[in-house]
């Protein structure tokens, strides 16, 4: 029977900075992944500290910021590429109201570093109140990032292909078919309703569907933002999406969210375009917008990894190293992203 410190259950943001860590530490492990495409392989990958309707900072944004390069920096160690990419987020105003908004956030002191008090004008979309800049903004190489650290994870024959068998599971004896383990950290998403040890915490699926496409006339390099998301994200493909949907629970491709996005693009984009493809997945969100991670109350060798939302790359890759330290050191994290906040409403046991 092989000896490992960790599984790893999941292929998305969660799993893939999880294994991270693990790589950094020296630590043993496998990461099954079924290979279904997730949330997180169809995702902007945009690294935003800005909520852009009322232009606030999100919960706990100068932490996950700040971590961000390190991440990466240690990533490009051994992948050998640096998958951020430097294009800020541009938000286009809507009316008059939205510009004066964002003038005066961007003339208090706490928004000195991420709203930027000139507004721009861009020539490939309509923006006639303008656009503001996100500063320090930035986002993911989402297509490579994802291709190569899975390509690494086989090399190193660390990645199972397969789907997690939870009734192979035995969790007293710390057995997984012919593995050993010391901990299994269940990073599944929105798979997390089938788990027997987590499936009663509500994590509510949201599909999102996103184009990709090709555009007449090229776009300024920015992650230009209105209804949506716009930007080239692989030599003349071009990225926009993606919608929100909390009642659909169907994995088809629904009219209503193609139209919705038709309709998002012909607003900011005047020129003609050709629809390559329609993606579409679940993110796990939950209803409080913060991410889960910690220890089953009963089972102190499993551990889960979830809820990341739509901003998968700055809540996975900076929990990813609180989960770590918890963990293997036994230090505190914030309790805001304690699965323990479940067990006083009766949804874990």
């Amino acid at each position: 029977m092989e000896k490992l410190d960790y599984i790893i259950v999941g292929d998305g943001y969660a799993a893939m900075f999880f294994a991270h860590q693990l790589l950094k530490s020296g630590k043993t492990f496998k990461l099954f992944s079924e290979g279904n495409k997730a949330a997180s392989h169809i995702s902007a990958g945009v690294c935003n500290p800005v909520v852009l309707k009322r232009y606030n900072k999100i919960w706990n944004d100068e932490a996950q910021m700040d971590y961000l390069p390190v991440i990466f920096n240690e990533i490009e160690k051994y992948l050998h590429k640096n998958y951020l990419i430097q294009e800020n987020v541009v938000r286009v105003f809507h009316d008059e109201g939205e510009y004066k908004l964002w003038l005066k956030k961007a003339s208090q002191d706490k928004f000195e570093g991420y709203l930027d008090s000139y507004i721009q004008k861009l020539s490939s979309v309509e923006n006639p109140f303008g656009v503001g800049r996100v500063k320090n903004s930035c986002r993911l190489d989402v297509r490579n990032f994802f291709s190569d650290f899975f390509s690494f994870l086989e090399k190193k024959k660390v990645l199972v292909k397969e789907r997690f068998d939870y009734s192979e599971l035995n969790v007293d004896q710390n057995t997984y078919q012919n593995y050993n383990f010391n901990k299994i950290v269940f990073a599944e998403g929105t798979g997390i309703k089938d788990n027997p040890y987590f499936g009663e915490i509500p994590v509510k699926p949201n599909k999102g569907h996103r184009f990709s496409l090709h555009l007449e006339k090229d776009t300024e390099a920015f992650v230009i933002k209105k209804k949506h998301f716009l930007f080239r994200f692989s030599g003349d493909e071009y990225y926009y999406g993606g919608t929100y949907d909390r009642d659909s629970e169907t994995h088809e491709i629904e009219e209503k969210a193609v139209e919705e996005l038709k309709k998002g693009l012909e607003e900011v984009y005047k020129y003609d375009y050709k629809i390559d493809e329609v993606s579409t997945a679940f993110r796990a969100t939950v209803a409080d917008r913060r991410p889960i991670i910690g220890r089953h109350e009963i089972h102190d060798n499993l551990y889960i990894f979830n809820g990341l939302g739509a901003r998968g790359v700055l809540n996975g890759s900076y929990f990813s190293k609180l989960l770590f330290d918890f963990i293997e050191l036994g230090t505190s994290f914030h309790e805001e992203v304690n699965v323990k906040r479940f067990s006083q409403i009766g949804k874990l046991s």
